[in-house]
Protein backbone atom coordinates (compact mmCIF):
# COMPACT_ATOMS: atom_id res chain seq x y z
CA UNK A 1 0.00 0.00 0.00
CA UNK A 2 1.30 3.74 -0.71
CA UNK A 3 2.22 5.55 1.82
CA UNK A 4 2.36 2.36 4.42
CA UNK A 5 5.86 4.02 5.48
CA UNK A 6 4.09 6.74 7.47
CA UNK A 7 1.71 4.02 9.67
CA UNK A 8 4.94 2.08 10.64
CA UNK A 9 5.93 3.77 13.77
CA UNK A 10 1.84 4.02 15.05
CA UNK A 11 0.52 1.84 18.08
CA UNK A 12 -2.54 3.46 18.75
CA UNK A 13 -5.75 2.54 16.89
CA UNK A 14 -5.99 4.53 13.18
CA UNK A 15 -7.95 4.49 10.35
CA UNK A 16 -7.26 6.55 7.07
CA UNK A 17 -10.10 6.93 4.39
CA UNK A 18 -8.46 8.76 1.35
CA UNK A 19 -8.93 9.68 -2.33
CA UNK A 20 -5.65 8.02 -3.29
CA UNK A 21 -5.48 4.59 -0.86
CA UNK A 22 -7.51 1.62 -0.34
CA UNK A 23 -8.79 2.35 3.33
CA UNK A 24 -7.12 1.70 6.22
CA UNK A 25 -7.72 0.35 9.60
CA UNK A 26 -4.95 -0.77 12.48
CA UNK A 27 -4.73 -1.61 15.52
CA UNK A 28 -7.74 -2.37 16.46
CA UNK A 29 -10.14 0.32 14.58
CA UNK A 30 -13.03 0.00 12.33
CA UNK A 31 -13.99 2.27 10.08
CA UNK A 32 -17.94 0.95 10.68
CA UNK A 33 -17.50 1.95 14.48
CA UNK A 34 -18.94 4.77 15.77
CA UNK A 35 -16.14 6.86 17.66
CA UNK A 36 -15.57 10.50 18.73
CA UNK A 37 -15.21 13.27 16.40
CA UNK A 38 -14.35 15.99 18.59
CA UNK A 39 -14.87 19.74 16.88
CA UNK A 40 -15.29 17.85 13.63
CA UNK A 41 -19.32 18.05 14.86
CA UNK A 42 -18.89 22.27 14.41
CA UNK A 43 -18.66 21.28 10.72
CA UNK A 44 -22.33 19.57 10.77
CA UNK A 45 -23.41 22.74 13.35
CA UNK A 46 -22.37 25.28 10.83
CA UNK A 47 -23.80 23.64 7.81
CA UNK A 48 -26.63 23.40 9.48
CA UNK A 49 -27.26 27.34 10.46
CA UNK A 50 -26.50 27.97 6.53
CA UNK A 51 -29.12 25.13 5.91
CA UNK A 52 -32.03 26.80 7.81
CA UNK A 53 -30.87 30.21 6.64
CA UNK A 54 -31.29 29.09 2.93
CA UNK A 55 -35.25 27.61 4.25
CA UNK A 56 -35.96 31.21 5.75
CA UNK A 57 -35.74 29.98 9.50
CA UNK A 58 -33.31 32.62 10.19
CA UNK A 59 -30.83 34.72 9.14
CA UNK A 60 -27.12 34.82 9.11
CA UNK A 61 -26.58 38.50 10.76
CA UNK A 62 -29.15 37.82 13.02
CA UNK A 63 -28.55 39.05 16.52
CA UNK A 64 -27.83 36.64 19.08
CA UNK A 65 -30.39 38.34 21.57
CA UNK A 66 -32.54 37.40 19.03
CA UNK A 67 -33.01 33.60 20.12
CA UNK A 68 -31.25 33.79 23.38
CA UNK A 69 -31.79 35.28 26.05
CA UNK A 70 -28.65 37.65 25.99
CA UNK A 71 -28.10 41.18 26.44
CA UNK A 72 -29.03 43.29 23.68
CA UNK A 73 -26.77 45.15 21.40
CA UNK A 74 -23.36 42.82 22.02
CA UNK A 75 -22.75 42.89 18.34
CA UNK A 76 -22.43 38.90 18.50
CA UNK A 77 -24.46 37.72 15.17
CA UNK A 78 -24.53 34.10 13.91
CA UNK A 79 -22.60 34.58 11.38
CA UNK A 80 -19.71 35.76 13.97
CA UNK A 81 -20.57 32.58 15.98
CA UNK A 82 -20.10 30.31 13.01
CA UNK A 83 -16.70 32.19 11.90
CA UNK A 84 -15.18 32.52 15.11
CA UNK A 85 -15.48 35.94 15.57
CA UNK A 86 -17.87 36.88 17.81
CA UNK A 87 -15.30 37.62 20.64
CA UNK A 88 -16.17 35.42 23.15
CA UNK A 89 -13.13 32.89 24.78
CA UNK A 90 -12.15 29.32 23.25
CA UNK A 91 -14.06 27.98 26.83
CA UNK A 92 -16.70 28.09 29.17
CA UNK A 93 -14.93 29.92 32.08
CA UNK A 94 -14.29 27.66 35.11
CA UNK A 95 -13.73 24.55 33.24
CA UNK A 96 -11.89 22.12 35.93
CA UNK A 97 -11.08 19.11 36.72
CA UNK A 98 -10.81 15.34 34.57
CA UNK A 99 -14.31 15.43 33.35
CA UNK A 100 -14.38 19.20 32.32
CA UNK A 101 -17.15 19.75 30.88
CA UNK A 102 -19.39 18.09 33.00
CA UNK A 103 -20.67 21.19 34.86
CA UNK A 104 -21.46 23.04 32.08
CA UNK A 105 -25.32 22.09 32.05
CA UNK A 106 -27.95 24.38 30.60
CA UNK A 107 -28.20 26.19 33.51
CA UNK A 108 -24.34 27.06 33.52
CA UNK A 109 -25.35 27.81 29.57
CA UNK A 110 -28.10 30.29 30.61
CA UNK A 111 -26.04 31.98 33.42
CA UNK A 112 -23.16 32.52 30.79
CA UNK A 113 -26.02 34.31 28.54
CA UNK A 114 -26.88 36.83 30.32
CA UNK A 115 -23.41 38.30 29.82
CA UNK A 116 -22.12 37.06 27.21
CA UNK A 117 -21.43 40.67 26.83
CA UNK A 118 -18.84 40.83 29.61
CA UNK A 119 -16.70 37.70 28.98
CA UNK A 120 -15.59 38.75 25.13
CA UNK A 121 -12.18 38.77 24.61
CA UNK A 122 -12.11 41.25 21.84
CA UNK A 123 -15.01 43.59 19.96
CA UNK A 124 -17.04 40.75 17.96
CA UNK A 125 -16.86 41.13 14.43
CA UNK A 126 -13.24 41.85 14.53
CA UNK A 127 -10.47 39.05 14.84
CA UNK A 128 -10.64 35.36 14.82
CA UNK A 129 -10.59 33.87 18.25
CA UNK A 130 -11.72 29.81 17.70
CA UNK A 131 -14.19 29.38 20.26
CA UNK A 132 -16.49 26.32 21.96
CA UNK A 133 -18.38 28.16 23.83
CA UNK A 134 -18.69 29.96 20.84
CA UNK A 135 -20.30 27.43 19.25
CA UNK A 136 -21.85 26.02 22.31
CA UNK A 137 -24.00 29.31 21.94
CA UNK A 138 -24.74 29.40 18.40
CA UNK A 139 -25.89 25.23 18.68
CA UNK A 140 -28.15 26.64 21.62
CA UNK A 141 -29.78 29.80 18.62
CA UNK A 142 -30.38 26.70 16.24
CA UNK A 143 -32.39 24.89 19.12
CA UNK A 144 -34.20 27.98 19.74
CA UNK A 145 -34.92 28.77 15.62
CA UNK A 146 -35.77 25.47 15.04
CA UNK A 147 -37.90 25.00 17.79
CA UNK A 148 -36.38 20.84 18.12
CA UNK A 149 -33.24 19.49 19.71
CA UNK A 150 -29.86 19.75 18.02
CA UNK A 151 -29.77 16.29 16.95
CA UNK A 152 -32.75 16.64 14.94
CA UNK A 153 -31.90 19.77 12.88
CA UNK A 154 -28.54 18.17 12.45
CA UNK A 155 -30.48 15.35 10.75
CA UNK A 156 -32.65 17.14 8.77
CA UNK A 157 -30.97 19.90 7.57
CA UNK A 158 -28.27 18.35 6.83
CA UNK A 159 -27.39 14.32 7.50
CA UNK A 160 -30.54 13.21 5.82
CA UNK A 161 -30.10 15.55 2.67
CA UNK A 162 -26.56 13.87 2.19
CA UNK A 163 -28.02 10.41 2.94
CA UNK A 164 -25.73 9.77 5.99
CA UNK A 165 -27.22 8.13 8.87
CA UNK A 166 -24.42 7.10 11.08
CA UNK A 167 -23.93 10.15 13.15
CA UNK A 168 -25.40 10.60 16.90
CA UNK A 169 -25.00 12.12 20.01
CA UNK A 170 -25.20 8.88 21.65
CA UNK A 171 -23.92 6.11 19.75
CA UNK A 172 -25.27 1.93 20.26
CA UNK A 173 -23.14 0.62 22.97
CA UNK A 174 -22.50 -2.84 20.96
CA UNK A 175 -20.66 -0.20 18.08
CA UNK A 176 -19.28 1.85 20.28
CA UNK A 177 -14.89 2.54 20.04
CA UNK A 178 -13.46 4.55 22.61
CA UNK A 179 -9.71 4.22 23.48
CA UNK A 180 -8.08 2.14 26.06
CA UNK A 181 -5.77 2.22 28.59
CA UNK A 182 -2.54 -0.22 29.08
CA UNK A 183 -4.80 -2.81 30.87
CA UNK A 184 -7.25 -2.72 28.31
CA UNK A 185 -9.98 -1.04 29.83
CA UNK A 186 -11.86 1.36 28.45
CA UNK A 187 -10.82 4.72 29.48
CA UNK A 188 -13.31 7.46 30.47
CA UNK A 189 -14.31 9.75 28.34
CA UNK A 190 -15.64 13.58 28.52
CA UNK A 191 -19.01 14.44 29.08
CA UNK A 192 -20.16 16.04 25.76
CA UNK A 193 -23.86 15.45 25.11
CA UNK A 194 -24.78 19.08 27.52
CA UNK A 195 -24.52 22.54 25.44
CA UNK A 196 -21.25 21.72 24.35
CA UNK A 197 -22.64 19.49 22.17
CA UNK A 198 -22.89 21.44 19.01
CA UNK A 199 -19.17 22.29 19.31
CA UNK A 200 -17.63 18.81 19.63
CA UNK A 201 -19.98 16.31 20.98
CA UNK A 202 -20.77 14.13 18.06
CA UNK A 203 -19.47 10.57 17.30
CA UNK A 204 -19.70 9.11 14.09
CA UNK A 205 -18.16 6.35 11.99
CA UNK A 206 -15.54 6.89 9.86
CA UNK A 207 -17.01 5.79 6.61
CA UNK A 208 -19.84 8.17 7.56
CA UNK A 209 -17.55 11.19 8.39
CA UNK A 210 -15.79 9.78 5.25
CA UNK A 211 -19.16 10.76 3.16
CA UNK A 212 -19.88 13.63 5.12
CA UNK A 213 -16.65 15.38 3.74
CA UNK A 214 -16.60 13.89 0.28
CA UNK A 215 -19.89 15.62 -0.18
CA UNK A 216 -19.32 18.60 1.26
CA UNK A 217 -16.40 19.63 0.03
CA UNK A 218 -15.91 18.27 -2.99
CA UNK A 219 -19.29 17.55 -4.98
CA UNK A 220 -20.40 20.57 -2.81
CA UNK A 221 -23.89 18.82 -2.34
CA UNK A 222 -25.48 21.23 -0.31
CA UNK A 223 -23.69 24.05 -2.10
CA UNK A 224 -20.19 25.97 -0.91
CA UNK A 225 -19.05 24.75 2.46
CA UNK A 226 -20.06 26.37 5.71
CA UNK A 227 -17.67 29.14 6.98
CA UNK A 228 -16.60 26.64 10.34
CA UNK A 229 -13.93 25.06 7.82
CA UNK A 230 -10.40 26.28 8.07
CA UNK A 231 -8.81 27.19 5.48
CA UNK A 232 -5.16 27.51 4.21
CA UNK A 233 -4.30 28.43 0.59
CA UNK A 234 -6.44 25.84 -1.13
CA UNK A 235 -6.81 23.49 1.68
CA UNK A 236 -9.99 23.04 3.21
CA UNK A 237 -9.66 21.35 6.61
CA UNK A 238 -11.29 20.61 10.26
CA UNK A 239 -9.67 19.01 13.01
CA UNK A 240 -11.46 17.73 16.37
CA UNK A 241 -10.06 16.26 19.50
CA UNK A 242 -11.86 14.84 22.79
CA UNK A 243 -9.27 13.81 25.57
CA UNK A 244 -8.36 10.21 23.86
CA UNK A 245 -9.51 10.57 20.32
CA UNK A 246 -8.35 13.21 17.63
CA UNK A 247 -9.78 13.41 14.20
CA UNK A 248 -8.10 15.35 10.92
CA UNK A 249 -10.33 15.65 7.59
CA UNK A 250 -9.17 18.02 4.51
CA UNK A 251 -9.60 18.35 1.32
CA UNK A 252 -7.66 20.36 -2.18
CA UNK A 253 -11.04 20.49 -4.43
CA UNK A 254 -8.82 21.42 -7.21
CA UNK A 255 -6.82 18.22 -7.35
CA UNK A 256 -9.56 16.33 -6.18
CA UNK A 257 -7.57 14.94 -3.02
CA UNK A 258 -9.48 15.13 0.29
CA UNK A 259 -8.50 12.68 3.61
CA UNK A 260 -9.73 11.63 6.98
CA UNK A 261 -7.56 10.36 9.58
CA UNK A 262 -9.27 9.39 12.94
CA UNK A 263 -7.02 8.06 16.12
CA UNK A 264 -7.76 7.11 19.69
CA UNK A 265 -4.99 7.85 21.58
CA UNK A 266 -1.36 9.28 21.01
CA UNK A 267 -1.13 13.05 20.05
CA UNK A 268 -3.93 15.31 17.51
CA UNK A 269 -0.86 16.93 16.37
CA UNK A 270 -0.07 13.73 14.87
CA UNK A 271 -3.44 13.14 13.85
CA UNK A 272 -2.93 16.48 11.92
CA UNK A 273 0.31 15.65 10.71
CA UNK A 274 -0.66 12.56 9.41
CA UNK A 275 -4.02 13.44 7.33
CA UNK A 276 -1.94 16.81 5.96
CA UNK A 277 1.61 14.43 4.56
CA UNK A 278 -1.11 12.44 3.09
CA UNK A 279 -2.37 14.80 1.10
CA UNK A 280 0.47 16.25 0.08
CA UNK A 281 1.85 12.56 -1.09
CA UNK A 282 -1.30 12.43 -3.04
CA UNK A 283 -0.58 15.71 -4.61
CA UNK A 284 2.65 14.89 -5.18
CA UNK A 285 1.94 11.91 -7.10
CA UNK A 286 -0.68 13.61 -9.01
CA UNK A 287 1.65 16.34 -10.11
CA UNK A 288 4.28 14.03 -11.67
CA UNK A 289 1.69 11.78 -13.42
CA UNK A 290 0.49 14.82 -15.33
CA UNK A 291 3.94 15.52 -16.14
Amino acid sequence: MANVGLFHRLRVPVCVLSSSAPPLARHGHDAAAFVEIGSLTKVLTGTALIRMARAGLLGLDDPVEQWLPTTPGSGITLRTLADHTSGLPRLPPGLTGSDPYAAFDEDALRALLGRLDEITVRRPGQEEEYSNLGYAVLGAALVSAAGQPYEDLVREHVLTPLGVDEVTAHPPADRLLGARNLLGRERARWTMDGPILPAGGLWATPRALASVVTQLLMERALGEPAPSWQSAGQLLWHNGATRDASAFAGALPQTGNWVLVHRLGGSPGRTDKLGIDLLAAAKNAADRSGQ
